[in-house]
């Protein structure tokens, strides 16, 4: 019965992520998690874990059915198992958090205080396991809360803890009040040292506006996914994008499309691409788009995203030719999308396991920025926007702004391309460096440093969203920092609490006199 609530509870949760965002929804889920684990050993507080995140995540993820059902070629019972196997075994790492919590504690309460250090380890798995999925992370449903003034100290990573942390200390005095008993002066000391913290964030700034400006004209083709690779439809798709853009090589600085706009692979494309570069060129703007790369000597496709037009503002000339350096590759692919597991297996099954170009290589770690009229622009492809440990090694200090290219047609008028903007917003909140984010048919926008959409372009239409963006210095401690501040409170609170567990049971536990 525990285990149904729980799940209940959990699937809640597309509620307080975005379009809808109750940040306070996420505080009373988590602190009734929190109640109900302290009274149950290991594997059973295994199994509430993990139930609570099987309804946080097959709830909350239910959006990823639209692609498999419209385009994979399953059955809606099938897709809809899918979605259920992603929720279950994602709800694994919430199980492993309360078996930790539980297994390491000893005395009333002490893993109520675990579950932060443990949740945090959990969720640190959960980012890189299986080439991770930080979908749905506690952190991003705090953006618009009072927590947001962690977020560029701490990041989203951090801030998922604190909430955690907080919540477990007022778990715990909640208990305390009600089996009337002592309040423990450290929790509230670090309760009333929290809430300092989070006041004193808000009044902080932490970048700087320069006088430096961007001029951006973002393009919104709107094309329909079915159509986005059929033949017949290659050079209307390609005519499109031109005549949408075309309007503003003038007073553009930079025109952008999106993920994958060049509906052929780049060699290909190479006299449509060269076509560009020159018309650009000749009114001082560049243009930055998505393209298929097919590397023939390695024999390997690329997603990248290349840079048309001039380089440096004192250019005269284009500079593309195919193969330039001014490009990137995306590094974090997709699985089933972009690469297929156990392919030879997986792939005479059904549709999704052979979608269109789905054999995809990753580029590097680390690469350079795109330069594009003397600007720095930080690549992201579609979800590499959600590993922000990439995206702060990729930050220089000339990078400019922070450019993320998608292509969300797949997840048609779910909350999925609502949430993937909310992510955006969370690199821009973190590091104050503006994000700019392209789609096909939506959500196209703009975001300050503030993680505030400042653009925005309507879903399902094909539209131009200009802006004169102001470029910023960005001094953010989790720029500097990264998650580092995290390991260190999470190590240190760890074994804190083992200590003090450790004498307390001792010094609680029968004394045995021998007898003589």
């Amino acid at each position: 019965m525990l285990c149904l609530l729980l799940m209940l509870a959990g699937s809640l949760s597309p509620l307080a992520f975005s379009p809808y965002e109750f940040w306070l929804l996420p505080l009373a889920q988590f602190s009734l998690l929190l109640f109900i684990l302290d009274k149950y050993p290991h594997f059973s507080a295994f199994k509430l874990g993990w139930a609570f995140g099987l309804g946080w995540f097959a709830s909350g993820l239910s959006w990823v059915h639209v692609s498999i059902d419209q385009f994979g070629g399953l059955p809606l019972a099938v897709s809809a198992l899918m979605v259920l196997l992603l929720g279950a075994y994602l709800a694994l790492f919430s199980g492993l958090a309360a078996w930790l919590a539980s297994r390491f504690s000893y005395l009333v309460n002490s893993r109520i205080l675990l579950f932060a250090p443990a949740w945090a380890l959990t969720e640190w798995l959960r980012s890189f396991l299986l080439t991770g999925f930080p979908w749905l992370s506690l952190g991003y449903s705090q953006l618009s809360s009072p927590f947001a003034s962690w977020l560029p100290i701490l990041g989203e990573y951090g801030t998922s803890v604190i909430v955690v942390l907080c919540l477990s200390c007022l778990v715990v005095l909640s208990r305390q009040i009600m089996a009337k008993q002592i309040l423990s002066r450290s929790l509230i000391l670090t309760m009333v040292i929290m809430a300092l913290a989070t006041l004193l964030g808000h009044t902080t700034t932490w970048y700087q506006v320069t006088d430096k400006k961007v001029e951006l004209a973002l393009v919104q083709g709107n094309i329909e996914q079915q159509n986005r690779w059929a033949p017949e439809k290659m050079w209307p798709t390609m005519l499109k994008y031109l005549d949408l853009s075309r309007p503003h090589y003038e007073q553009a600085d930079i025109i952008i499309w999106p993920e994958a706009a060049v509906p052929v692979i780049e060699k290909h494309a190479n006299d449509y691409l060269s076509d560009i570069d020159k018309a650009v060129s000749i009114q001082k703007a560049a243009l930055v788009t998505g393209v298929v790369d097919y590397n023939f000597d390695k024999q390997s496709y690329f997603n990248s995203m290349i840079s048309l037009g001039i380089k440096q503002p004192e250019d005269t000339l284009g500079h593309y030719q195919y193969d330039h350096s001014n490009r990137y590759s995306k590094h974090h692919l997709l699985p089933i999308g972009e690469f297929v597991p156990f392919e030879s297996l997986l792939r005479p099954l059904a549709p999704i396991f052979d979608l269109p170009h789905s054999s995809f290589k990753r580029g590097d770690f680390v690469q350079d920025n795109l330069i594009a009229k003397g600007f720095h622009l930080l690549p992201a492809l579609c979800y590499e926007i959600v590993f922000p440990e990439q995206i702060r090694a990729n930050i220089t200090p000339n990078t400019d702004f922070i450019l993320t290219l998608s292509n969300d047609a797949w997840f048609g008028s779910s909350v999925g391309p609502h949430q993937h903007l909310q992510i955006a917003r969370m690199r821009a909140k973190e590091f104050g460096i503006p994000v700019v984010r392209v789609t096909n048919n939506g959500i196209t926008a703009i975001v300050n440093a503030e993680g505030d959409i400042v653009a925005q372009a309507p879903q399902f239409e094909e539209a131009v969203v200009n802006y004169s963006l102001a470029i910023n210095q960005s001094m953010t401690p989790f720029l500097y920092w990264g998650n580092w501040p995290v390991w260190i409170l999470c190590a240190v609170g760890f074994s804190f609490l083992m200590v003090v567990n450790r004498k307390r049971a001792v010094n609680n536990s029968p004394v045995v006199v021998a007898k003589s």
